[in-house]
């Protein structure tokens, strides 16, 4: 469909699909608009009054016209459902073997982090035919980060981490947007996926990420912040162990559990009091407004690399994949005190 105006080039895995399904909606609707408008028509003019003193024959209906009427466009809506239902189940479940990338919307751009270190404004470089999960929130307004190409999109929250996922499948430059009205420059607020083949992304690779990784560099900030002083691997400090707890529940204070998933971690880090690990008193400070977002998803790498038996347990990477990229399929949670 990249010749029509109207659509974009279908370039990740479910693009084709998607498209199907709209146009399947959109055809049933056209049908539907197009029968109903004739008839109105038809019938206007074949049972229209011809003289003022005329009656209409008196009509008690028809049962097997009453069902078919209303069973047809049950079964026509129902496989809309289940089509949708099915796709929507598959755009929003990445592959455990995705490749982590996070996205930060501001006003007005856009960020990424790869876990390798690579960092990038307005532009996204990927791997093609490899699942690609994006971990996408905001650092001030409601902004949705949108690729249309690859027909997904998804809301950038403050305050919340949203994931979506795709693989793209045929190398080239492709838009970013922001579907979301953020403010006087929201028109501005565009970027560019550059999808490469393997190799050409393995030499991108190594052009950058001179800081270290990401969990490398929030290992340096997990000991600027004196972290590392409460959450000793032993499990005998003020806070609770950080050591091999991702995708583990923990056992808070109110008797309730929570999964040690990235969501979970920044939570633990902003709003440490919301959740208190059982065992320990609320004596760790809250980090809001001291922590960036980009510091937050630093942190939170350097944690789940404390888990080596969590990132063992996901399947090997493609070899497009940047290394130590790849992550569970399920997000990464951390303890809190």
């Amino acid at each position: 469909m990249g010749g029509i105006p109207l659509f974009p080039e279908a370039a990740s895995s479910f693009a084709s699909e998607v498209d199907a399904l709209y146009l399947f909606i959109v055809a049933v609707s056209a049908f539907f608009t197009v029968a109903v408008s004739a008839a109105v028509v038809f019938f206007a003019f074949r049972y229209r009054r011809k003289h003022p003193e005329e009656i209409g024959a008196h009509i008690e209906g028809s049962l097997p016209l009453e069902l078919l009427w209303s069973v047809i466009p049950t079964i026509i809506a129902m496989v809309m459902f289940a089509w949708g239902a099915k796709l929507f189940y598959e755009m929003r479940r990445a592959p455990a073997e995705s490749m982590q990338i996070y996205a930060v919307g501001k006003q007005w751009m856009w960020k990424f982090q790869h876990t390798g270190g690579q960092r990038e404004i307005n532009e996204l470089h990927v791997p093609v035919g490899r699942p690609i999960k994006v971990l996408v929130t905001s650092e001030d307004v409601l902004h949705d980060l949108y690729f249309p190409s690859f027909r997904t999109k998804i809301d950038a929250i403050p305050g919340r981490y949203q994931t979506l996922w795709f693989e793209a499948t045929k190398p080239g430059r492709y838009h970013i947007f922001c579907a979301e009205y953020c403010g006087t420059k929201h028109s501005g607020m565009i970027g560019t996926v550059i999808v490469m083949e393997p190799q050409q992304y393995q030499d991108w690779l190594a052009g950058g990420g001179s800081e270290g990784t990401m969990a490398e560099r929030g290992a340096k900030l997990f000991n600027d912040l004196a972290c590392n002083t409460c959450h000793l691997d032993s499990g005998q400090g003020r806070g609770p162990s950080l050591k091999d707890i991702i995708g583990k529940p923990v056992e808070l204070a109110g008797g309730q559990t929570a999964v040690v998933d990235e969501a979970y971690l920044r939570e633990s880090i902003l709003n440490s009091q919301a959740k208190i690990v059982k065992g320990f008193t609320p004596l760790m400070p809250t980090f809001q407004g001291l922590v960036s977002e980009e510091g937050l998803a630093a942190l939170i790498e350097h944690i789940k690399s404390l888990s080596p038996q969590a990132a063992a347990s996901t399947p090997a990477p493609v070899p497009a994949a940047a290394p130590s990229t790849s992550t569970p399929a399920a997000p990464a949670q951390g303890a809190r005190r």
